[in-house]
């Protein structure tokens, strides 16, 4: 028996009844560091490191060097668990996993789930940096303020970090027109907000690097948080970053498929049908905004699939994500090879 699953691209339906190829091996190196893609000098220190049998330690770049705003609503330290969950975040920062030599100039900003509580680092941040690292894309894994600060403390980080890679582009060896924000669970939340909310006074802090553009020039959503309304909203990511009473308003303004307009940036999304923690329809509502306000959009909508499966293989046709959406960035011409 055929396994189906439902691949909708602006302005094209098509139904795929046979299993394609599985691309598992970033997958397997989750908790790896990043990697250079084959046939590309690393550099002399690197490749010093690796003969010493060492794994190098990517950069961590502050978001906020100037001091982090409204730092004193979490005074207790950072909580890091088992497994690289990261929670109570009080400095927001980009770890960044550069690709050496890579041809593309892409970048992508990566926005790991957790519910705006906590943050999956290891699962959703440092595995598909490497996949990226993979296909000769930077990858830039985003470590940000939750419910601790609420609202607009994520959207103000998410926006920070697009201004930052953008404005020293030159120095990650990226192209200013080539940087694409990645998300997934809440955080695909948080990447469409980049999406839609760029020019928003409320992703503004005064500083003098808000006069630098923070429209991504393409987005990835994987099973992402879109409504913050009933009967779609996942309650969770709703009251960690909105509170426990939010008015209609502001539910409306953070529900980003009602902010979809045609400067929302091409979009590629994933959900699987059998998500039972995220609706699946959160996905269709964005999918379907954009191709409303006329943005190129693909949205691959499996007939099984649960959440947060991350890079895992083992999940049938919706593990293959990665390579249908380094298809889709070839297409874009975000991608050489």
């Amino acid at each position: 028996m055929l396994t189906r699953r439902l691949v909708l691209a602006t302005p094209l339906v098509v139904l795929a009844g046979t299993r394609l190829r599985r691309f598992a091996a970033s997958a397997r190196q989750r908790d790896a560091g990043p990697t250079s893609p084959a046939g590309t000098d690393a550099g002399p220190a690197v490749s010093a490191v690796r003969a010493a049998g060492q794994a190098p330690s990517p950069p961590v770049v502050p978001l906020w060097p100037e001091g982090v705003p409204g730092a004193d609503k979490a005074p207790t330290p950072e909580v890091i668990e088992d497994g690289g969950r990261v929670s109570n975040v009080r400095n927001p920062s980009l770890t960044v996993y550069a690709a050496p030599g890579a041809q593309t100039r892409t970048a992508v900003i990566v926005c790991p789930g957790g519910g705006y509580r906590r943050l999956a680092l290891a699962h959703e941040g440092t595995a598909v940096a490497t996949w990226l690292n993979s296909i000769g894309v930077s990858a830039f894994v985003l470590k940000y303020r939750m419910r601790e600060y609420g609202h607009p403390a994520p959207l103000r980080d998410v926006l920070r970090a697009v201004r930052r890679v953008r404005a020293e582009a030159a120095s990650w060896n990226v192209d200013p027109g080539k940087i694409g924000v990645m998300g997934f669970s809440a955080g695909g939340h948080l990447a469409s907000t980049a999406g839609t909310l760029f020019d928003s006074p409320a992703g503004r802090t005064g500083a003098a690097l808000d006069a630098t553009s923070a429209r991504p020039d393409f987005l990835v959503l994987v099973y992402p948080v879109i409504a913050m309304k009933p009967p779609l909203v996942h309650a969770g990511s709703r009251e960690n970053l909105l509170g426990t009473s939010p008015s209609a308003d502001l539910a409306d303004k953070l529900s980003t498929d009602l902010q979809v307009t045609p400067r929302t940036p091409p979009a590629f999304l994933v959900h699987g049908g059998t998500d039972a923690t995220v609706a699946p329809e959160n996905s269709v509502l964005f999918y379907m905004a954009l191709r409303k306000a006329g943005v190129a959009a693909e949205l691959h909508l499996y007939q099984e699939g649960p959440h947060g499966i991350g890079m895992n293989p083992g999940h049938g046709p919706m593990s293959e994500w990665p390579a249908r959406c380094a298809e889709w960035m070839k297409v874009r011409g975000l991608l050489t090879r």
